[in-house]
């Protein structure tokens, strides 16, 4: 997947060790040992992240899915329409 991940404090996510260190900030924990899948959970809640294991099949859907799930932390943006 082309592009990076941009937090609203400006930190960019390049990789899954990037992503998973800000979620557990969030108290998002990982869940269960899935070959294919990254997933976090959130004790607080009922909400499961699930991402394929390989970065590089990440597709919009998971993170919408991300997004969705941490609305205070996720914006999504058009980059063609985000000014320099």
């Amino acid at each position: 997947m082309t592009g990076v991940w941009v937090f609203e404090d400006g930190m960019v996510v390049t990789s899954y060790e990037v992503l998973e260190r800000r979620l557990r900030e969030l108290g998002w924990e990982r869940y269960l040992n899935d070959p294919c899948l990254l997933q976090f959970h959130q004790r607080s809640t009922v909400h499961l992240i699930s991402v394929p294991r390989d970065f590089a099949r990440l597709k919009l859907v998971h993170m919408y899915d991300v997004v969705v799930k941490t609305r205070n932390v996720f914006e999504v943006r058009d980059a063609a329409a985000t000014p320099p």
